[in-house]
């Protein structure tokens, strides 16, 4: 965000340290942004929990899993969403495929990488 000159630049305070989290996910749609009692948003991958990043919005994109496929969607976010570290953030409202291990970049310096979590085979 800072590079790209966006709107929150100014306001970003990059922590020295934040934990990893891991979440697991369970379901086919899931909400990443930042929770919101007064506008009724509870996204599935909170991203408000301190130390937030202001560059995040509320609604700011949508992850969607069809069988093997995930896919990702800005919802119009006032920073965009970025894959994999390219400069080029993804087109708003438009599903982009994943595959595992990608990292998404949405923020000032939020970054989540997605891995598929597979069954361990039954023993022969």
């Amino acid at each position: 965000m800072i590079a790209r000159k966006g709107p929150d630049a100014d306001q970003v305070g990059f922590p020295a340290f934040y934990p990893e989290r891991r979440i697991t996910l369970r379901g086919t749609d899931f909400l990443i942004g930042k929770r919101s009692v007064s506008q009724g948003v509870d996204p599935d991958i909170d991203l408000g929990i301190a130390p937030a990043d202001v560059g995040v919005s509320r609604s700011h994109a949508t992850i969607h899993l069809e069988g093997d496929r995930l896919t990702v969607t800005d919802l119009g976010s006032t920073n965009g969403t970025g894959v994999n570290g390219s400069d080029e953030l993804i087109p708003a409202k438009t599903a982009v495929p994943l595959r595992d291990g990608d990292r998404i970049h949405l923020g000032g310096w939020t970054t989540i990488v997605f891995t598929m979590e597979r069954a361990d085979p039954e023993p022969a």
